[in-house]
């Protein structure tokens, strides 16, 4: 008789402790620590549900295929930043293979608010560990379609920038109200660039917000937009800081309601983002998300000070939320004959101006970014960016992006303007990222040298 093989849910744990903003910043090894400890003290590790990974590095080319680090990979990344995105690319590689059913990356240091360009650290983060390994599955196993679904109290700002003008990525973020918390974004009106309208929808709830009103959004927003955009893979960028313990937010999500979530949303992928109650809610909340990953009872987990009905919504929040709802459904059903975009379109060229700002490396950023309006394509990215460090200016990039499925003409348009830009003084640093390819080249204007990468 042939052996039925039970659901395995595949995690990998990697505190990073020789990585840290500072010793008492909340981002710590401990987030992780009281967790392994929990899952080993209630033996949910030796489960014949439950498989075990040892993670493998993110490659430089992996990272350049995703981000432009100035002025190389090298430079904005330690071991641990390449352990944490590969530890994401090995559960998917498990999972694209048919060996695992779904994973769980439990690792640090965090990601989603790293963007296509990085200077430095933002919101602890360098690299966006979702990011690059959402490209190197379009890149290596021609997965077209993915949804990335950011549950974290802080809007997924990076993972947005990323994917901005990509309509073969869904990112949707649900989050606290950014007028009330860092990075002060994720508004309703933020729906993508003019060839990815609604692809970006962002859900911010105020302050309080409770399991109910989370599980409500799951299943009249979430689900109905996931079932039409029918992805190929989804991806939970698992924040966990929507609890009602944690220090840095000021939502009321419970353990159970981060469970019901994941058992809603069957992720074939999460990997861990915020969450810094590092001994009230991560256990519980992380051991829920194993469980219900795996297919297991978590109906027992709760926090110690937790009591059903503790948390209630007010009548006028529902009403608010409903509205909330039915506004972005209305975006997403038009979001193929609507152009938008807080920009404007000059010479064949989408341009809008960004304003960055790194919290943790008090560095700040300004871009001018320009996509090629195209009949036969999503178009190439073009982006100056100028940074200033304190009182010293950091001097200009140039960085030229070319998507998967790009046509000849973008793709040449591209290279040209690559090697057009070599002969200038304007640029420090010029950087090609052809995706259709995945052909990258870096280039130092005052050294004259260039790198692939």
């Amino acid at each position: 008789m042939r052996k039925i093989r039970c659901k395995q849910t595949g995690l990998i744990f990697f505190p990073a402790f020789d990585w840290a903003i500072s010793p008492t910043h909340p981002e710590r090894e401990e987030r992780l620590l009281y967790t392994r400890d929990q899952i080993f003290e209630e033996g949910i590790i030796d489960l014949p549900q439950i498989a075990e990974f040892t993670p493998q590095l993110a490659s430089i080319h992996d990272i350049a295929r995703t981000h432009f680090c100035v002025p190389q990979v090298e430079s904005q990344t330690t071991e641990a930043h390449l352990i944490a995105a590969g530890a994401a690319i090995t559960l998917a590689d498990q999972i694209v293979a048919g060996l695992i059913d779904n994973g769980f990356a439990l690792v640090r240091p965090p990601g989603h608010h790293a963007m296509r360009v990085v200077h430095g650290n933002r919101g602890f983060c360098n690299i966006n560990n979702e990011a690059v390994m959402v490209e190197y599955l379009r890149s290596r196993h021609g997965l077209k379609r993915v949804a990335i679904i950011d549950t974290d109290v802080h809007h997924g700002d990076g993972t947005q920038d990323i994917f901005w003008h990509d309509p073969d990525v869904l990112f949707i973020s649900f989050h606290q109200d950014g007028r009330t918390l860092y990075p002060g974004t994720g508004f309703i009106y933020e729906l993508g660039g003019p060839c990815a309208y609604a692809r970006t929808i962002n859900i911010p709830l105020p302050p309080g917000t409770t399991d109910d009103s989370l599980l409500y959004i799951v299943d009249n927003l979430i689900l109905p937009v996931l079932e039409e955009f029918r992805p190929d893979f989804i991806v939970n960028s698992a924040g966990q800081d929507n609890h009602y313990t944690d220090p840095l937010g000021s939502m009321r999500i419970t353990a159970q309601g981060y469970a019901r979530l994941t058992e809603k949303l069957r992720p074939d992928l999460a990997v861990l983002e915020g969450g810094y109650a590092i001994e009230t809610a991560l256990p519980y909340v992380n051991m829920a998300i194993i469980l219900a990953l795996a297919g297991l009872d978590y109906s027992n987990v709760r926090e110690p000070d937790f009591w059903p009905g503790r948390f209630k919504e007010t009548s006028q929040r529902t009403e608010q939320l409903k509205r909330l709802v039915d506004g972005l459904l209305k975006h997403w059903k038009n979001r193929d004959t609507t152009l938008t975009g807080r920009g404007k379109t000059v010479n064949g060229y989408y341009e809008r101006e960004k304003l960055i700002f790194y919290d943790t490396d008090y560095i700040e950023e300004h871009q001018t970014e320009k996509l090629r309006i195209c009949s036969n394509c999503t178009g190439y990215l073009s982006i100056e960016s100028e940074v200033s460090h304190g009182f010293g200016q950091a001097g200009k990039v140039l960085c030229l992006s070319v998507p998967f499925g790009a046509c000849s003409k973008c793709r040449n348009e591209a290279a040209d303007l690559y090697t057009g830009a070599k002969k200038s003084v304007v640029y420090n640093y010029i950087y090609l990222q052809d995706k259709s390819s995945d052909y990258l080249l870096g280039y130092d204007t005052k050294a004259g040298k260039e790198w692939r990468p």
